[in-house]
């Protein structure tokens, strides 16, 4: 016999499609509708497509003559459809298979936005009910408790049933806290703690200078602190954190991490992560995830977290017989060597500003055509207000020249503006040029995938998404120095290392140079050729120096925090000694905190 007729899904992406600019083409040139035989598609009630999966002969031809890139039609292993759970109406999203909350060890959750990891989360808190593909019904827990019975997800999900397992959620969009709840920070902790286990989280999150602060008054990453410390204050048996390390420096990742972790020994711990170094430092076990944005998601079963990662890094799991990446990702295991006689785009002076309670001081440096250069450093010593005064945003202190340069600058927060309109037409108005045939579309736009939200309004793009307009923006402007903020937070895996591929290529075919703030070290690791470093006291006083090598850069910011990294013998990735390991010890004698003593020689 041969193999099963695959599984064939069809999904319509009810945000793209838009039946009031189209001549539904979908159902026109449907070869079965021009037949007269059946209606393979066929309009509905709001004058979208309903298509029938058991007519449809999966041509594709829809999927090509949508104007708006709306329709999906994918076949998928037979073996799949036993492990539906979860399908959102007719031509809608599906989910297949759960991760496993284990006791004992934090467990992580690996793979791009839009595939479900949400769904995943909400189920095993009990907030849905899986529908296991009978979406036309009124769901119930009994088939799938029928389904896993005698399983460890089985008896999992029925303590969820019988309200046996209390659950605590850190939701992703920390900026949305402020609407949500209005009041001071501590009123919101003191609310949330229902055990008694104040003393033993809030110092340990470093949030002590803000709890008399209106939530409204509070940045980025002491709201992502305070959104993980009202989570970890809440009495429960399962704890979800929905990326816990966006808007915090490295210190204050490793710091979350330590606490989660500890928190992992007593109870069931699931974080849903996208920098792989903390992932790698915090989990001992992930879940991998593949499928399609919007259109469906598969949860693979749990691997060691190395083995997890370096497959998705690689880019083809092969217990599944998948391929989610055309090329595998590589780092380097040796620091570049340096670029011979760069021309200099950018002399700056040694800069200083004083805002009253805090200062910042700048050492001179130079910056070449061609140079992409890192910035690290800890929150609040004064990296934004460096990038700022580049920006010509706020003047530095004293009779300071900058020179004439044209900057294009992307600020730490995005935010939608008061743009009334799609995407597409923000583009149209702002940045024709990425809708065009030629560079900045084959360059940015398609790497960046601006095509998918074309027909979203502006004002409802996710953080995520805000943020890929918001650099493919940046890119497009005609500049000398390109300054972005943060570029990374709310992207996914895939989407870091597409800004940071993206980035390089942009700065390298134009012979440009940029300037990154980011604390994950693997999107500078990408993306970086030399490196500025921040130091100082958080919120009081700041001091920059560089750029410095790479090597150089990175050793210096790393010996301040305490941490060296290590090189993954497959991929060569870094990755998070353990204090006092025998590799941490080496390195810190050797003075080589980013690339092993081996690997580090002349550059």
């Amino acid at each position: 016999m041969g193999n099963p007729l695959p599984m064939r899904i069809a999904v319509l992406l009810a945000d793209r499609c838009q039946p009031k600019k189209c001549q539904h083409e979908c159902i026109k040139y449907c070869p079965p509708v021009r037949s007269g035989v059946i209606d393979t598609i066929k309009e509905g009630p709001d004058r979208k497509p309903i298509i029938s999966e058991e007519l449809c002969i999966g041509c594709g031809i829809c999927v090509n003559k949508c104007p708006f890139d709306a329709i999906r039609i994918i076949g998928l292993p037979q073996e799949l459809e036993r492990d539906l759970v979860h399908q959102y109406g007719k031509n809608g999203f599906r989910l297949f298979k759960l991760p496993v909350p284990k006791l004992g060890a934090a467990t992580g959750i690996l793979g791009p936005n839009g595939m479900g990891k949400t769904t995943a989360i909400k189920i095993l808190a009990g907030e849905e009910i899986p529908n296991m593909g009978n979406w036309e019904g009124t769901p119930s827990w009994e088939p799938i408790l029928a389904k896993y019975k005698g399983t460890e997800m089985g008896d999992y999900l029925k303590q969820v049933v019988d309200k046996g397992v209390r659950t605590a959620r850190k939701p992703q969009y920390v900026d949305q806290l402020p609407k949500a709840f209005k009041g001071k920070v501590r009123e919101l902790l003191r609310k949330t703690d229902t055990d008694g286990r104040w003393d033993l989280v809030v110092p340990r999150l470093n949030i002590d200078h803000v709890l008399d602060r209106d939530m409204a008054q509070v940045s980025g990453g002491e709201l992502q602190r305070t959104a993980i410390a009202a989570t970890l204050l809440k009495d429960a048996d399962v704890y979800f954190f929905d990326e816990p390390s966006s808007y915090l420096d490295i210190h204050e990742r490793l710091r979350v991490a330590q606490v989660i972790q500890d928190l992992a020994q007593k109870r069931r711990v699931l974080v849903i992560e996208h920098d792989l170094a903390v992932l790698d430092f915090l989990t001992e076990q992930v879940h991998l995830v593949y499928g399609e944005e919007g259109t469906y998601g598969v949860i693979t079963a749990p691997r060691t977290v190395r083995h997890g990662i370096n497959t998705y890094l690689g880019g083809f799991l092969h217990e599944e017989n998948i391929r989610v990446r055309d090329d595998a990702i590589r780092f380097e295991a040796r620091p570049p060597r340096a670029k011979a006689e760069l021309i200099e785009l950018l002399d700056f002076p040694a800069l200083s500003k004083d805002l009253g309670n805090f200062k910042l001081k700048a050492e001179s440096g130079t910056i070449h055509h061609g140079e992409v250069v890192g910035v690290v450093g800890p929150n609040g010593t004064g990296k934004t207000t460096f990038v700022k005064m580049l920006a010509k945003v706020i003047p530095p202190d004293g009779d300071v020249k900058l020179g004439d340069i044209k900057v294009s600058y992307k600020p730490q927060y995005v935010t939608a503006g008061e743009f009334d309109g799609t995407v597409k037409e923000l583009l149209a108005a702002q940045a024709p040029e990425l809708l065009q045939p030629g560079f900045y579309q084959s360059e940015v736009a398609r790497p960046m995938t601006l095509k998918a939200l074309f027909e979203k309004q502006v004002s409802a793009l996710s953080g995520g998404e805000l943020q890929r307009v918001a650099v493919s923006l940046a890119l497009h402007r005609d500049a000398d120095i390109y300054l972005l903020d943060e570029p990374s937070a709310y992207l996914d895996v895939n989407q870091r290392i597409n800004a940071a591929k993206t980035i390089r290529r942009v700065m390298e075919k134009k012979a440009k140079s940029a300037l990154i703030v980011d604390h994950d070290v693997y999107f500078l690791d990408l993306v970086s050729d030399s490196m500025m470093v921040f130091g100082g006291t958080p919120a009081v006083s700041g001091h920059a120096t560089g750029p410095h090598t790479l090597r150089e850069g990175m050793n210096r910011f790393l010996k301040d925090v305490g941490v060296t990294f290590r090189r993954d013998n497959e991929t060569k990735r870094p990755r998070i000694n353990k204090q006092d390991s025998r590799l941490d010890r080496e390195q810190r004698l050797a003075g080589e905190y980013y690339y092993a003593p081996g690997d580090a020689g002349s550059e």
